[in-house]
């Protein structure tokens, strides 16, 4: 094919700009591994959309002095980089719980403004005075569920974890079908080696799911712990006996969130049985991190990869139970 000259000169000044790009650096690879020049590409996006887990734990505003405030387009841009399609946005609403309370409203705001993102979770201290006792609390926890709460949480009291007034908490939350997730250490949802505490609140709603939480719950992965012991990060080789194990094969409404360095910790300590475990109680279990502030280390990402669970698992672990759990497809 002959080029008369105004073609030829076109055609060269184009191939001499493409070049001076790659060579600048200033340009980057296509959607199909092509050099392109800004914009060529501009229809064909290459963002993926993030799938692969569901974090059953995280807060927004500043949970403790010292802390950076995590925002909720930071968390957003944090979840977009760790490929979380959706996370559970907890309060805190008892004094013992962090430095700051973070309130119901914030987190049902986000959920409302970003409902493919975010889930909430509502609280209320069982210490709270109201008026009507039981049905106070019914109608304020119920009204939060109008309003869109999927969950109870995180229930981070200091008290006793089946005292009498955390007792009609879960009586409130099972009677509107919403799970709670609980902290439980020494000083909040206090409990004793083997959790007979948690045992007689998950006898007595035998419908409500527990979700647990905290350096007290992971310890409680192995046996023989000390008092003191609820309270730590226990290294070692896990004993048997532990009371988490028990407490899941005799009661079908407890759950595992994974969160946080307690959570970790109860997984590396000792890997073979951590991943044993993961398998054994693969519908238990749920991903959760307790990210709470720009830049927080979150070791559950390659932890998790790194055990190289069946793809089974890791579905149902990452996602899988809290979609059902919390009926997100509903």
């Amino acid at each position: 094919m002959q080029l008369d000259r105004r073609q030829f000169l076109k055609r060269g000044a184009a191939a001499v700009g493409v070049a001076s790009l790659v060579a600048s650096g200033t340009s980057s690879p296509g959607p199909t591994g092509r050099f392109s020049m800004p914009g060529l590409y501009a229809a064909e996006s290459t963002s993926k959309k993030a799938t692969k887990y569901i974090d059953v734990h995280t807060h927004i505003g500043t949970t403790w002095n010292g802390n950076k405030e995590l925002t909720t387009d930071g968390l957003l841009t944090w979840m977009d980089e760790h490929d979380v399609e959706k996370s559970v946005l907890l309060p805190l609403t008892s004094p013992e719980s962090s430095s700051f309370l973070q309130l119901t409203e914030p987190a049902l705001a986000a959920a409302k403004k970003h409902p493919d993102r975010f889930v909430a979770f509502c609280s209320i201290d069982p210490r709270t005075s109201l008026r009507g006792g039981r049905k106070g609390f019914l109608e304020v926890i119920g009204r939060y569920v109008e309003q869109g709460a999927r969950g109870f949480g995180e229930h981070k009291v200091g008290l006793n974890f089946d005292d009498p007034l955390m007792m009609q908490i879960y009586d409130v939350c099972e009677e509107l079908g919403i799970p709670l997730l609980f902290h439980m250490d020494n000083e909040r949802g206090k409990d004793q080696p083997g959790l007979p505490r948690l045992e007689h609140a998950l006898a007595t709603f035998p419908k409500l799911n527990f979700m647990g939480h905290g350096p007290g719950w992971w310890a409680s992965i192995s046996g023989g712990l000390t008092q003191e012991e609820l309270m730590s990060y226990p290294k070692g080789k896990v004993r048997e006996g532990g009371a988490i194990d028990k407490l899941m094969e005799a009661y079908p409404n407890l759950y595992g969130d994974l969160s946080a360095g307690s959570g970790a910790n109860s997984i590396s300590r000792d890997r073979e049985f951590g991943r044993e475990f993961m398998i054994r109680r693969q519908d238990r279990l749920m991903f959760g991190t307790d990210y709470l502030q720009p830049g927080q280390n979150v070791p559950q990402f390659e932890l998790f990869d790194s055990l190289y669970l069946p793809p089974e698992v890791a579905a149902k672990v990452f996602r899988g139970n809290a979609e059902r759990v919390l009926k997100l497809n509903s």
